[in-house]
């Protein structure tokens, strides 16, 4: 079995090497992709040596086009990985994803557990020494916010079993081929409305309307220079968040549902007043994202509804999802047709 892995790269030379070499030590077979999108630094220069196929965009055409464009391009393999530069997988990662997707087929999106690193590519740890965890999944909160579980927690083994999650971050993200093709929208994977941020958690959203589990493997590990986080927008640049702002409507758009909005309701719309007034008060750079988000609400509107028409997921049972702890359910425990269990929550009660 041979997996595609698909990177996209925007002045990763720090990275790269330290990636492919992870990548071509997995104990699977893999063809790797990588599209350049308009880097300045040397990282074209650093990722041919490893003989892999590289494209060069010439500038920048964003997260979701250049993965796109991989993807399209390698439809004959059955797996897809996308890749952030900045991640490096363990020997075992891919192993370890195909071989608990062999047992559940209905698993579409499949991840592992990812620590959080430095500059240099090591483990992050607190003061005890125990690593910093990245992402063991995504879930959302009823304020229609993202996040990835055990962000900059310590790893103190709350999160060892396999589960099922709300969604996969896009930085070490596994897709079956098949689940890919059935949420494809308007002949693109990821929507390229997005660019970047956030398209992640609109590809796994769309997954569980079609029906498809999102799948946690611990056993799966890697380690991720995490650049964008929650608390840090005065961090990042005015294009990141910028798309941040912009996407957090799009997603809204073409998504929501009513049983959401009412599970999520007033807590999503108090959130949107917060977003709005920190453009116009503080961030106003931002500002047009505001105006481009109003520009597209007709292509959301449009892309919605192919959504919904084609959508398997019960409204009930997806909207038990949103919670402002993180939630998974036991791998293997499926719903039956008819009995929409609540999605139990992922630490024990009473930790914060």
């Amino acid at each position: 079995m041979s997996v595609l892995v698909s990177l996209v790269t925007h002045n990763d030379g720090t990275y790269i090497e330290r990636c492919l070499e992870a990548v071509l030590a997995q104990s699977v077979s893999v063809r790797v992709k990588l599209i350049d999108s308009g880097s300045r630094d040397d990282t074209v220069a650093r990722a041919k040596r490893f003989g892999i196929e590289v494209n060069e965009a010439g500038t920048n055409i964003g997260y979701c086009r250049g993965h796109n464009w991989n993807i399209q391009e390698g439809r004959e393999l059955e797996w897809v990985l996308c890749l952030n530069a900045d991640v490096v997988p363990a020997p075992e990662f891919l192993g370890s994803l195909l071989k608990a997707a062999e047992s559940h087929p209905e698993a579409g999106l499949l991840g592992g557990k990812l620590w959080r690193g430095d500059s240099a590519g090591d483990r992050k740890c607190d003061s005890a020494g125990r690593p910093l965890l990245d992402s063991t999944g995504m879930y959302f909160t009823p304020s229609l916010r993202h996040f990835d579980r055990g962000s900059n927690e310590p790893d103190v083994g709350l999160y060892e079993r396999l589960e099922y999650v709300f969604g996969i971050t896009g930085a070490a993200l596994l897709a079956r081929r098949r689940c890919l093709e059935d949420i494809r929208c308007f002949g693109e994977y990821f929507d390229e409305d997005f660019f970047a941020y956030r398209e992640d958690a609109d590809l796994a959203w769309r997954a569980r309307l079609m029906g498809w589990e999102s799948l946690y493997v611990p056993e799966a590990r890697g380690t991720h220079v995490r650049k964008v986080l929650p608390r840090g927008r005065r961090h990042v640049s005015a294009l990141a968040n910028y798309h941040s702002v912009k996407n957090r409507f799009l997603l809204r758009m073409k998504n929501v549902d009513w049983a959401v909005r009412l599970r999520c309701f007033p807590f999503y719309w108090g959130r949107d007043l917060i977003v709005v007034a920190g453009v116009i008060l503080w961030e106003r750079s931002s500002s047009p994202a505001l105006a481009e988000a109003w520009r597209l609400r007709q292509r959301m509107r449009i892309k919605r509804d192919w959504i919904q028409c084609r959508r398997k997921a019960d409204s009930f049972e997806l909207a038990r999802w949103f919670s402002f702890r993180p939630v998974s359910r036991p791998a293997g425990n499926l719903p039956r047709p008819g009995s929409d269990p609540e999605p139990g929550p992922t630490r024990p009660a009473g930790r914060d």
